[in-house]
C-alpha cells in the first residue's frame, strides 16, 4: 500500500531526464511511483513504465500507472471521473476531492485527497484544503489516505500526517528540485519524524532580533 513519499512524474517540469530523476528519487528513498505523461503514445508509455519499474525493483519499490491501462504491470491511480467500477488489479488507487467522490468508491485500495495546499502544478485549482480540510476527509475515507498538492516542504509534510493522511504524494517538490536526492531525503525524513509516536524535535524559540 503506497505510503510515505509517493512521487507523480512530470517531465515537462523535471530539470533532468525523467528517469534520471526518478532514479534519484529512489535514492533518497523514495519507493512509490506514479507514472502520469498521459499524452505519450501508449507504446512509448510502456517503454517509461518499464524503465521506471527496473529502477524501482532495485530497492523493492512499485510504479502505478495513472489511468485504467496498467501497461504491462498490475497497479493504477484512477481518475474521480471514473471508471467505475474500478478495474481489478492487484492495486487501485483513486483521486478524490470531496466527501461525494469518497462515497462512491467501491473496491479502491486506497485515495489520494487533493489540493492540500495551493500548487504551482495546477494553479487555481481548488480551494485547497488545508490541513484541517484534509483531517475531514481523511476521517471520512473507507480506505487509507495520501495527502496530495503543493507540498514541498517538511512543516507541510508534518501538518497532513498529522492530519491523518498516510504519506504525501509530491510532484514539482522533486521534479522541479535541482537535487531530487536531497529533496526527497529531506521530505521522507519528515514524514519518518511525524509518524505517531516518534519523538518529536524541539521547536526552536523565535528569535526577536
Amino acid at each position: 500500500m503506497p505510503s510515505g513519499v509517493v512521487l507523480l512524474t512530470d517531465r515537462r517540469v523535471a530539470r533532468r531526464p525523467l528517469v534520471e530523476v526518478v532514479a534519484r528519487a529512489v535514492g533518497g528513498g523514495v519507493r512509490w511511483v506514479v507514472l502520469r505523461e498521459k499524452d505519450l503514445p501508449r507504446a512509448e508509455r510502456a517503454a517509461l513504465a518499464a524503465e521506471l519499474r527496473a529502477v524501482l525493483a532495485e530497492v523493492g519499490g512499485a510504479l502505478l500507472v495513472a489511468g485504467p491501462d496498467p501497461l504491462g504491470g498490475d497497479a493504477v491511480h484512477l481518475p474521480a471521473a471514473g471508471p467505475y467500477p474500478p478495474p481489478q488489479h492487484a492495486l487501485v488507487g483513486r483521486s478524490c476531492h470531496d466527501a461525494a467522490e469518497l462515497d462512491r468508491l467501491t473496491t479502491e485500495d486506497y485515495v489520494t485527497l487533493s489540493p492540500v495546499f495551493p500548487t504551482r502544478t495546477k494553479p487555481g485549482y481548488g480551494p485547497p484544503l488545508q490541513p484541517d480540510g484534509l483531517r475531514r476527509l481523511v476521517a471520512a475515507s473507507p480506505v487509507p489516505a495520501l495527502a496530495l498538492g503543493g507540498i514541498e516542504t517538511p512543516a507541510q509534510v508534518a501538518a497532513c500526517i498529522g492530519a491523518g493522511a498516510v504519506g504525501v504524494a509530491v510532484l514539482g517538490a522533486v521534479m522541479r528540485a535541482p537535487d531530487p536526492t536531497e529533496a526527497a531525503t529531506t521530505l521522507r525524513d519528515a514524514f519518518e519524524t511525524a509518524l505517531p509516536g516518534r519523538p518529536q524535535p524541539p521547536t526552536a524559540s523565535r528569535s526577536k532580533d
